[in-house]
């Protein structure tokens, strides 16, 4: 991930390829092994993203836009019931009795989710801020997910200044493990 133009830009075409790697999971039979795989590189790419607007957007939610601090709040609370699922499927191979229920509910947990983000924060923002700020954000947030780690980690800081100075290093830890049992890569 990492696309261009201002942070909504970026975020929705996020919320595209997750949704994209939604239609790979639901189109592969239960059980099938390639289910694990599209998990694991949904689970990648929305901790990334998901670090990033917490990093980011959250906090400009909250500095911009009236009643931002409920707003941001709600959106902190989606992410840890998204993580503590993405964690929990982290452990269950495509086999396992639980995978199903936990992708289908993850699934269901992120579509509510980017619905809600789509419909409500990111039009609250767009009318708060101005264009250079959107794009600034925008830069700040495809900086972050480089960076940010690619496994979830349900007990770590999720607001400012502690999740700025996190990530990056359990970011690089997560890249390292990635490489070394090729997690999110076809076999």
């Amino acid at each position: 991930m990492g696309h261009g133009g201002n942070v909504i830009d970026e975020l929705v075409t996020d919320h595209h390829e997750v949704e994209e790697l939604f239609g790979k999971i639901e189109a592969l039979p239960s059980g099938h092994k390639d289910r694990k795989l599209y998990a694991d590189q949904v689970t990648m790419e929305l901790v990334r993203h998901s670090v990033a607007e917490e990093a980011y957007l959250y906090p400009a939610v909250r500095e911009h836009v009236a009643g931002g601090d409920a707003l941001a709040d709600k959106e902190l609370e989606d992410h840890a019931k998204a993580e503590q699922l993405m964690k929990d499927l982290e452990g269950c191979a495509a086999e396992d009795a639980d995978f199903d229920r936990l992708v289908g509910s993850l699934m269901s947990e992120i579509r509510e989710h980017v619905a809600d983000e789509e419909a409500n924060l990111f039009p609250a923002l767009r009318a708060a801020c101005p264009e250079s700020a959107l794009d600034e954000l925008g830069d700040k947030v495809r900086t972050a997910k480089k960076t940010a780690p690619t496994r979830p980690h349900p007990t770590a800081p999720d607001k400012p200044p502690a999740n700025k100075m996190l990530a990056p290093g359990m970011g690089m830890v997560d890249r390292m493990r990635d490489a070394l049992t090729g997690r999110g890569k076809k076999s």
